[in-house]
């Protein structure tokens, strides 16, 4: 086996794209990188990828696991505040959840999410038109400051 260490990489033909046999895998520019996707798509890896994610227990609560999650405060029944590692660079990022019911009725059950700010956002779980301590799951994709 060989093993290859160095500082840069630059494409032979053209400096900031890779090449694989004939297929350019790999381009890069000033603080952006995309690599091929499906067909002959290409993906940004910087806008591709979720900047934050968690899951968080309904009661305490405690952070079961999670990436730019820097800390998690309880403010009430089913009401928690996630607090970024590295904040947003706007308040305008995507958010997506579930949960886990503990009651209720399942089919109807959501979270919501309120005062979203670049460094933190409040997460509500509900369900049947109350607040409920559940689980809950976060995803959250945009761009970091």
């Amino acid at each position: 086996m060989s093993t290859v260490i160095l500082d840069t990489i630059t494409g032979k033909s053209t400096a900031t794209t890779i090449t694989i046999g004939s297929t350019p895998v790999i381009s890069s520019s000033a603080n952006s990188m995309t690599i091929r996707g499906e067909g002959s798509n290409q993906t940004n890896i910087q806008q591709g990828l979720a900047k934050a994610w968690c899951q968080l227990t309904g009661t305490g609560p405690t952070i079961n696991d999670s990436f730019n999650l820097a800390s998690v405060t309880d403010t009430g029944v089913g009401q928690r505040t996630t607090v970024w590692t590295n904040p947003f660079s706007n308040d305008d990022y995507a958010m997506s959840g579930g949960q886990s019911s503990s009651g209720g009725d399942a089919s109807n059950v959501g979270i919501q999410y309120t005062a979203i700010t670049t460094a933190s956002v409040n997460n509500i779980t509900f369900a049947s038109g109350a607040t409920v301590d559940d689980t809950m799951f976060g995803i959250y994709l945009g761009d970091l400051a």
